[in-house]
């Protein structure tokens, strides 16, 4: 079979990029609101390029487990429409490209975190998939850095707005991929991953771990404003989404269900996007 467009796009997983590409300019533009045109573009194509790689080998890595899960099976390279060989030379090169571009035309701290995050998903996280439930919480780190990576490209430093960003995606990242990990349980365990609702048939540990992320979430969210990133708009603005995230992932915890994960999802497809508008516009 012969590989359509279609087929290389599915392997950068795009909504991922896509994602992490928003987070990069939100934290971007939170560092520095006088946006350099020229530095933001070479900073988020270098972004979305480092994840794009990540995708594609991760797709490498996990070819396997994809064949023998419904929801996966048909993604290029388990079904034979792209060789192994040729998405890894892919990817290998995208990253290089990607870091090279980060480090000359944007800052060398933004390179290396990249860098770190690009290793560890493929080198911890990936591999933990198999062995342990804790591999979300390994996950969540490298996922949470792209508006670090946005804020270091318009600073060239840390701070504590970087890690006020970084927080917030790491703990939205828990019961959002709680909550997939929920929905799909059985292709999970089918396909060998050790997920914890695999490990949760009642969803009791699931629903209580769920309920304390998104209230550590909605916690944590108001630190934009301690920090003198956001102002009085997006205190509000961060207070009502909490109160959208926290109805969901509560009602879950009363009767863990399908139905009720669906709507934690659906909540936390809403509150991320919002909350990194809020806190790119500075109000």
């Amino acid at each position: 079979m012969t590989a359509t467009w279609r087929d290389w796009l599915e392997l950068t997983k795009p909504r991922i990029v896509a994602a992490g590409t928003v987070a990069a300019l939100a934290g971007f533009l939170a560092a520095n609101p006088h946006v350099d045109g020229v530095a933001l573009a070479f900073s988020l194509a270098g972004i979305a390029g480092i994840t794009a790689a990540a995708g594609i080998l991760n797709q490498v890595m996990e070819r396997d487990v994809d064949a023998r899960m419904p929801r996966t099976m048909n993604r290029p390279i388990p079904a034979g429409r792209v060789a192994p060989g040729t998405a890894t030379t892919l990817g290998i090169a995208l990253a290089a490209v990607s870091l090279l571009l980060l480090s000359t035309k944007s800052r060398p701290l933004t390179a290396a975190l990249a860098l770190f995050a690009f290793a560890s998903y493929l080198g911890v996280y990936t591999p933990l998939k198999r062995v342990t439930t804790l591999n979300t919480f390994v996950g969540a780190i490298p996922g949470a850095l792209p508006p670090v990576l946005g804020w270091t490209a318009a600073r060239g430093e840390l701070g504590a707005g970087a890690f006020a960003l970084f927080a917030i995606l790491y703990l939205w990242q828990l019961p959002h991929f709680l909550a997939i990990a929920w929905l799909y349980r059985r292709d999970y365990e089918q396909g060998g991953l050790v997920m914890l609702p695999a490990r949760d048939p009642q969803g009791a540990m699931t629903a209580r771990q769920m309920c304390l992320h998104a209230v550590a979430l909605c916690v944590v969210s108001l630190l934009p404003v301690r920090f003198g990133i956001a102002g009085p708009v997006y205190f509000v603005g961060a207070v009502l989404l909490g109160g959208l995230f926290l109805w969901p992932s509560f009602q879950f915890l009363r009767a863990p269900a399908d139905a009720s994960a669906r709507r934690v999802l659906l909540a936390s497809l809403v509150y991320l996007p919002s909350l990194l508008s809020l806190i790119a516009l500075g109000w």
